[in-house]
This record gives C-alpha cells, structure tokens and sequence, in this order.
C-alpha cells in the first residue's frame, strides 16, 4: 500500500492511499472517498483490501488516515476535535481538485460526515454520502445507552496473543484515567507519539471481537500488521469528548440536501440509536440497508461479505435498485428498536 503525503489548508499533514480504477471498460466519473473509523487510527489491512474491490470494479478511490492516525502527522493534543476532522475533509476534497466527490464514512469516519453534511461550504463538496455503522454524531446522541445489535463476538473469541501495553501499570493506569475523564488526554505522564507506539493490536482485542458476529468468533481475521498498526488512545479519547461536549446537531441535519444512504450491521457493537438518530433527522437518505451475518467491521473479508457490502454501496451510487430491503425506514425505527437487540 504505497502512501503519499498532502499538506492540507488546515495544516494537518495525512497519509494519503489512491487505487486508480483497474477495469477501464467500467470506469465511474466521480471520485470516491473512505473516512475510515478510530477516531484516531490507521486504516485496517481490512479497509484496504475493501477499496481495491471497489477500485476493481471502476472506482477512483481515495483514502486517508485523519491527523495522528496510522502514517499521518501528529496535531497537538489540543487540536485534536470533531470540527477539525470536518475541516479537514473539507481540505481533502479541495487538494484532491477533482470537483464533487462520492464518500463512505466508517464508524467514527461516519460521525464526521454525518456532521459534514450540515455544514453547507462542507456539504457542497459531496455528490453521494454513505453512511456505515456510525458513531454518535454530537452530545445528545453520545448520552444515549440504548440497544445494539444481535450478539458480538466480545468475549467469545480467543484472546489476542502478544505484547499488551495494558499490562505495563504506568500505562494502565493513565490510560484508564483518561477514559474515566480523571485524566487529561494531554496528560504528560504519557507522551501523545509514546502512547501511540506502546499500544498494540492485542490491546484491542475485546474492540476487535465485537465487531464481529458471535458465530464469527473463532475464525475472526487479522485486521492489522505490524507495519500497518497505529492507535492513539488519547487522541481518540480527545475527539469524542468534543462529541460529547457538542450541542445537538439535528436542526441543522434536517437541512442537509445531500443524496445519502445509512448501513446498518445485524450484530452491531455500536448503540442502535446512534444510527436512528441520524435516519431520523437526515431526510436526504434515500436507503437504509440492514446487512444480516455481519457485525461492526461490514467488510470482513469473511464468506462473500465484501461482495455484498460492494453491491449495496455501488448500487446507491450508481442509483440503481438497492439489493437489500429499504429497511429500517423512518416510520419504523420504533420496531426496529425493539426487534433488533
């Protein structure tokens, strides 16, 4: 996965992935854009492997990991917010100078376009959104604890081997202070790059698990190697607390005329209502897809899961019939609430 790097207006510096089309005969006009989940954190060997299906099948695809995540430059801890992800993809599109571009939001990367489509200088950059198993998408959503998805593969999967910086008490300590808010992520008891290197895919292992369906459990793949692998806990901890501190977005994602679509995995390890919220709110989404046997990471590379995470989001792109129901729709998230969990 050859990186390049783009100085953005904002001046965050990001590692950049391209994968040109590689079937001419079928080549698709606009470019297409991966935000891909964290917040901040290099992109899986998962996420890669997904976007060269994508590219395979006439897609100009670009990606990017957000400042401090995987080979991007480090920000100061202070700048580290959900508005600056924002900006930043508002000066991505403009360095790409490609005009409006298709993009897929993962996870948090969710959140962050969720949050560009109610920004109008934002959202005039964008032809299709594609929203996939979201994040809270601002303070009032961040407070719910509502239901998720059918059963995770969370502590049914064999536990992670190797290194663990869990294990070390100094980092264990501070890394549990700062998740229990009693710690500042700009703490110096850990330097933002020391904890970034000290934190390992075993680390993560409970994360990883629940983003796959429990019948998934013993054969779940690896998601990153070493050379791929970056995470930063305090960082990542930073842009959801400005979630958390964030007014309600809703009255402004009401507005949002941007032609959108909305994921949804069966065994999701993310609050239902964190994705409800936004079909609620966001009268531009066009299609809901509920994808069944998949958990959080859709595209797993397990079975024909990839395959079908491609025809659902090339079908809306291309505007053509969706290949799964349109479901949930607005007048049925209450029974999707109660049926789903």
């Amino acid at each position: 996965m050859a990186t390049q790097h783009w100085s953005l207006a904002t001046g965050s510096r990001v590692a950049v992935y391209h994968y040109p089309p590689t079937n001419p005969g079928s080549r698709h006009p606009i470019p297409f854009v991966y935000l891909n989940g964290g917040p901040v954190r290099g992109m899986s060997v998962l996420d890669h492997r997904f976007l060269q299906l994508l590219a395979r099948q006439g897609y100009d695809v670009y990606a990017y990991e957000q400042a401090g995540g995987g080979r991007s430059d480090l920000l100061p801890m202070g700048q580290y917010t959900i508005s600056r992800s924002v900006r930043d993809l508002a000066a991505f599109v403009d360095r790409l100078d490609k005009g409006k571009v298709d993009i897929l939001g993962f996870s948090s990367g969710g959140a962050v376009l969720t949050r560009a489509l109610t920004d109008p200088s934002v959202a005039a950059r964008l032809h299709r959104a594609i929203i996939a198993e979201p994040g809270p998408m601002d303070g009032p959503t961040a407070r719910i604890t509502g239901h998720k998805g059918r059963k995770s593969a969370r502590g049914l999967a064999p536990a992670m081997t190797g290194p663990r910086s869990t294990h070390v008490p100094r980092y264990a300590v501070a890394f549990s202070l700062m998740r229990l808010g009693l710690l500042t992520p700009d703490t110096g008891l850990i330097g933002q790059a020391e904890g970034d290197n000290a934190f390992t895919t075993a680390d993560l292992g409970s994360d990883t698990a629940s983003a796959y369906c429990a019948g998934d459990a013993h054969r779940i793949p690896a998601e990153d190697t070493t050379q791929n692998f970056s995470f930063s806990p305090a960082a990542s901890l930073r842009v959801q607390q400005t979630v958390k501190d964030s007014p309600s977005i809703a009255p402004l994602l009401r507005q949002s005329r941007t032609p959108a679509m909305l994921m949804i995995a069966e065994c999701s390890s993310q609050v239902r209502q964190w994705a409800t919220a936004i079909l609620a709110d966001d009268l531009a989404i066009q299609r809901t897809q509920y994808l069944p046997g998949v958990g959080h990471h859709v595209w797993n590379g397990l079975d024909d899961n990839n395959d079908r995470a491609a025809a659902v989001i090339t079908a809306f792109l291309q505007d053509k019939p969706a290949p799964l129901p349109d479901y949930p729709t607005r007048d049925e998230i209450p029974t999707f609430l109660r049926d789903h969990k």
